[in-house]
């Protein structure tokens, strides 16, 4: 009984220290100036590649907003709900290859993001190349 309850204290230890370590999952993106939570975003997997939607936002007379500055089949959609990154693929231990929105200015921009530690994302959008560009970081979500 006792061998029995260790393992399985073992293997939940375990599955926490895998799960705290992948990019899936919800985190919170802070204003820059104020550090507040602004939105909720959720990182997924489709098909072998990463995505992120925004699924809470935090400022009530935002929750209606919609992506006025956007084009295309996003231009006036719900930014809540709204998939900002998209289809990036596992490069080591980054990933890569997709394109990241900002839906304050309708922007698109290739992207990169990666784990700056278990509970913080790494995210930078660049033009042309990476060296030219903006990090953010978006914090898990407990």
């Amino acid at each position: 009984m006792m061998k029995k309850t260790i393992f399985t204290l073992v293997l939940t230890a375990i599955s926490f220290s895998i799960n705290a370590q992948t990019i899936f999952g919800k985190w919170e993106n802070r204003d820059e100036e104020t550090n507040k939570v602004d939105s909720v975003i959720e990182v997924y997997e489709k098909d072998g590649k990463a995505y992120a939607k925004i699924v809470e936002i935090t400022n009530k007379k935002r929750q209606k907003a919609v992506c006025d500055k956007c084009s295309g089949k996003r231009k006036n959609n719900p930014i809540l709900g709204m998939n900002i990154l998209t289809g990036l693929s596992k490069d080591g231990n980054e990933w890569s290859g997709g394109k990241i929105l900002d839906p304050k200015n309708g922007k698109e921009y290739k992207c990169y993001i990666k784990l700056d530690g278990k509970d913080k994302l790494k995210i930078r959008g660049y033009i042309g190349f990476a060296a030219f560009g903006r990090t953010a970081y978006w914090h898990r979500k407990n």
